[in-house]
């Protein structure tokens, strides 16, 4: 038995380390499939926190097995892992030991026998009409007020150009801050996004968001990229600067919408992913096919689309219910019954009260 253990070993002693290993998936996965730095991000998180358990009992992750994989599944689930949390990083174990597989490194794939949990499909959550629209005159009042100082009139200018551009056209954040000043070409009313595997498309941007774009180009960039081309004399590729002239983050855009929201009562919180969201659901909802949401959104598969349809009959559900005659006489006898029950509840309490 011993002899056996050490034998196993020596052979892991001959295999390259689980740090080693991940680190040449990530290059794989950047320079091959092209993926984002944040996706990269992300399948490091996994595989490493999949490479810690299999440390514990002294395994590698060439060298893990099905009762390992669904060893972790259940201690994901013990920890109160989401359903779906728990699919992502089984599909990054799977797409892992797949590339393993194919460069010949192991023998047998660990995952194929695996199943996926069941996860309820969750609607994505978008914003109203009025909200929007709220939300971007408060924003455009500011950007125009002509009484604010130069450079908060700058940031002002910036931010309502990317508010207009996330609902107008349905980027995702990382999107918004890849943006280079030569992907707009305002002229034809349209920007050249790169999105999810480094793919690029093309999306077409309204009257409103043009000018708001317009606007930052002319008066707002030149000021925030000022200082930043005085320190290296040279001028900054992204096309959306901070106060210092640097790229903006994603953490930094994700806040300026929520405080550009301006709910203070803590019922709901916006961010840019719910501006796509509303963008592609308010475009279904007035009739729009889904194969032109689908390459608006830069969505590889029409399946992913598909899940807007469903919020959109939630409302037409509504529409239906307030505007149809059979809808409102429902939701009028609806009334009067609870009208009624509320009177005889009521009724019986003063009769109660007499006796």
């Amino acid at each position: 038995m011993r002899a056996g253990l050490q034998g196993r070993n020596a052979e892991q002693d001959k295999l390259p380390g689980n740090a080693r290993t991940v680190r040449e998936y990530l290059a794989y996965l950047r320079v091959e499939k092209g993926m984002s730095r944040a996706t990269c991000e992300a399948y490091a998180h996994d595989l490493e926190q999949f490479a810690e358990q299999l440390e514990n009992r002294g395994a590698l992750l060439l060298t893990a097995v099905e009762a390992d994989v669904s060893g972790f599944m259940a201690h994901l689930r013990g920890n109160h892992v989401d359903a779906r949390s728990i699919a992502r990083k089984l599909s990054c174990l799977r797409g892992f030991y797949r590339w393993l597989l194919l460069d010949k490194c192991i023998a047998h794939d660990p995952t194929v026998t695996i199943e996926s949990p069941a996860a309820w499909k969750v609607l994505p959550k978008s914003l109203a009409e009025t909200e929007v629209s709220a939300m971007l005159d408060r924003s455009a009042a500011t950007a125009r007020n002509p009484e604010i100082a130069p450079d908060a009139a700058a940031l002002a200018l910036r931010d309502h150009a990317i508010l207009e551009l996330l609902y107008a056209g349905g980027l995702r954040v990382g999107e918004i801050v890849a943006l280079g000043e030569e992907d707009l070409h305002l002229d034809q009313a349209r920007a050249q996004v790169r999105g999810k595997g480094d793919k690029e498309r093309i999306v077409p941007l309204g009257r409103r968001a043009v000018q708001a774009l317009d606007e930052y180009v002319k008066r707002g960039r030149p000021a925030l990229a000022r200082g930043r081309m005085q320190r290296a004399r040279m001028e900054p590729r992204a096309l959306f600067l901070s106060v210092r002239g640097r790229p903006l983050t994603r953490q930094w855009v994700w806040e300026m919408v929520r405080t550009a929201y301006g709910r203070s009562d803590g019922a709901r919180k916006a961010s840019p992913h719910m501006l796509r969201h509303s963008c592609a659901t308010h475009m279904v909802e007035h009739g729009a096919d889904l194969r032109s949401v689908q390459r608006l959104l830069g969505h590889a598969d029409i399946a992913t689309t598909q899940v807007y349809t469903h919020v959109a009959m939630e409302h037409l559900k509504r529409v239906h219910r307030d505007h149809h005659p059979r809808g409102k006489r429902r939701q009028e006898e609806g009334n009067r019954e609870q009208g009624t029950g509320n009177s005889l509840a009521a009724a019986t309490s003063s009769s109660a009260v007499r006796e």
